[in-house]
């Protein structure tokens, strides 16, 4: 029979119609719209794509979007100098530094001088922090998103076996202790993990965040599970074209699986709307506000 698609598409469409809500009746309430900083340091072309379609989805639901491009040379204090201009502009309430950041940049030292109030890719130790003592904060985009996917086929986590593949902190980690949030039980694998398809095939709810293509095959999906695919990697095709796979054997996969993320149109766009969602949270919060999403 298959899985059926989780269609990240039309899930991050409504995350954004709600987000368009409450960015008209913050913008009401400030006096002006809610405002997103993004800070792209050189010329990778992978972050130009994405910049360019967060700024133009930041206008589509009713915010301001100003863009820094600094040049691949810049000094890490012309960045950091960037940073704390924008901590203090009232007109900006969330700073999005592009990564990665070019060779001879610091990202840690960087992301440390963001406000943690403005911080909406939530990468400060501070918000990092608070999703690990299970307090509020702004949650990183991408492992936000998978939990939001994850619970449009399954409401209820509670109890779940969740498989995380994968233990960056950008993904893998956060992801795990939201999961855990949830009240699944979490086992994060890796690299050095022993019969890693032994393990997966226990996951209720499979997260492959490894950066790996396809490596995880279909015979180890367990049947009926949520697959929920970040990774996105390009093969190269025979045309010179190229084509994005996830870390999921997909084909393979979605004749086990019980529901599938596809790459693209899966994680990818939930991370923008989360980003987002992000920025209008940061705008409340640091005004002192109740959040205007639920």
């Amino acid at each position: 029979m298959g899985a059926s698609l989780i269609d990240g598409k039309a899930i991050a469409a409504s995350v954004r119609a709600d987000v368009a809500g409450a960015a008209a009746d913050l913008t009401g309430r400030i006096g002006h719209k809610p405002g997103l900083a993004v800070i792209l340091v050189g010329e990778d072309p992978a972050s130009q794509v994405y910049v360019r379609n967060k700024v133009k989805l930041t206008g589509a639901v009713g915010m301001h979007s100003v863009e820094h491009r600094l040049a691949a040379g810049t000094s890490q204090a012309v960045v950091e100098e960037l940073i704390d201009s924008l901590n203090a502009d009232d007109h900006v309430d969330g700073i999005l530094l592009q990564l990665p950041l070019p060779e001879g940049l610091d990202a840690n030292a960087a992301i440390a001088r963001i406000d943690p109030s403005k911080d909406v890719d939530g990468l400060t130790e501070t918000n990092a922090g608070r999703v690990l003592l299970g307090r509020r904060g702004l949650v990183a985009c991408t492992p936000q998103g998978s939990v939001i996917l994850a619970k449009s086929v399954l409401a209820d986590l509670s109890g779940k076996n969740a498989g995380v593949v994968g233990r960056s902190i950008l993904v893998g980690k956060p992801l795990s202790l939201l999961l855990q949030a949830e009240n699944a039980t979490v086992t994060m694998a890796h690299s050095r993990t022993q019969d890693l398809a032994a393990v997966c095939r226990g996951a209720d709810i499979l997260c492959a965040a490894v950066g790996r293509p396809e490596m995880i095959k279909g015979d180890w999906i367990k049947p009926g599970a949520i697959v929920i695919d970040v990774g996105i990697n390009r093969l190269e095709t025979p045309d010179g074209k190229g084509r994005l796979v996830g870390d999921v054997a997909f084909e393979e996969a979605k004749e086990v699986a019980g529901a599938i993320t596809p790459v693209p149109g899966g994680v990818g766009p939930m991370t923008i709307a989360c980003l987002l969602k992000n920025t209008v949270l940061a705008a409340a919060r640091r005004r002192g506000w109740a959040d205007p999403l639920g």
